[in-house]
């Protein structure tokens, strides 16, 4: 009976990666933070001017560009998002560290729980 050696049995070596190293980022728009990798943090900015944004931000720009009447740039929907979210919190009641999406939960919940007349 013939054994086999401890080096043919082995399996080979599995690659190794390095721990992927996670920012946190605030957005330039909302304010909202979020951790993500650098890559991203990266790809994120080149496409939008050197600015962060979130992703709740990144889909309202991309709207913002399509309900356009006319067709604008991306940085012209970055601009006109921010104008927006900057009204928000000047005229908002709620802590200015609230991200918006959480306080128009909030006036939904409660605009649902109130009294009809």
């Amino acid at each position: 009976m013939a054994f086999s050696s401890l080096e043919d049995t082995q399996k080979p070596p599995s690659k190794v990666t390095a721990p992927v190293e996670i920012h946190c980022v605030k957005c330039e728009s909302c304010g909202f933070t979020e951790e993500c990798t650098f890559s991203y943090i990266l790809r994120v900015r080149e496409r939008y001017q050197g600015r962060w944004i979130c992703g709740l931000c990144i889909e309202a720009v991309k709207d913002e560009a399509l309900r356009s009447d006319m067709l604008i740039s991306t940085e012209e929907a970055l601009d006109r998002h921010i104008r927006f979210c900057d009204k928000f919190k000047a005229l908002s009641p709620f802590d200015e560290t609230e991200h918006p999406i959480s306080a128009m939960g909030r006036i939904l919940r409660r605009s649902l729980d109130s009294p009809r007349h």
